[in-house]
């Protein structure tokens, strides 16, 4: 369990250290404080999108130890030791991941706001089954919500990018 400071109000906070696309780091935070808030808000990882914020959009899906989760549903005080990899931390350095590439090449989206979301299940996806059927995208995006594309170009691009695996 994490360390815990009382502030002046007399609130609990905690003490968090995360790995968060390579790099390390320690908060104080609240007990209540979710995971989407804590990225965005204290790590100003802004690719993270705060949609629903009920667990059915998928915006806000991030790797937590390798894993999609939504993290509008996670406390960040449960991630103290733990890795999460965001929208920001797919790419490799000043290079864009093939998944990103191939959502460029193959249109597959428009207004952006489930993209971070989307890409980061799909790396997720290509991580744990470089060479998935169609189905298998399907099913690994599932929880992710586009409200403008549809999903014929982010499958086309998913499988382009397994391709070049």
């Amino acid at each position: 369990m994490s360390s815990f400071v009382v502030d002046k109000k007399g609130v609990k906070r905690y003490a968090v250290t995360m790995d968060v696309n390579g790099m390390e780091y320690t908060k104080v935070i609240k007990a209540n404080t979710l995971l989407v808030n804590f990225l965005r808000e204290d790590l100003d990882l802004t690719g993270t999108k705060r949609g629903c914020e009920l667990g059915d959009c998928g915006c806000c899906t991030v790797m937590l130890d390798g894993k999609p989760v939504n993290s509008c549903l996670v406390l960040a005080m449960d991630c103290d030791g733990h890795e999460i990899t965001t929208a920001e931390g797919i790419q490799d350095g000043e290079d864009l991941d093939i998944v990103q590439e191939k959502f460029i090449e193959h249109a597959a989206f428009q207004c952006g706001f489930c993209t971070s979301g989307m890409i980061v299940s799909s790396r997720a996806l290509l991580n744990e089954n470089p060479n998935p059927t169609d189905h298998e995208v399907r099913e690994a995006i599932a929880g992710n919500l586009c409200r403008c594309t549809g999903y014929v170009n982010i499958v086309a691009a998913v499988l382009d990018a397994a391709k070049e695996l």
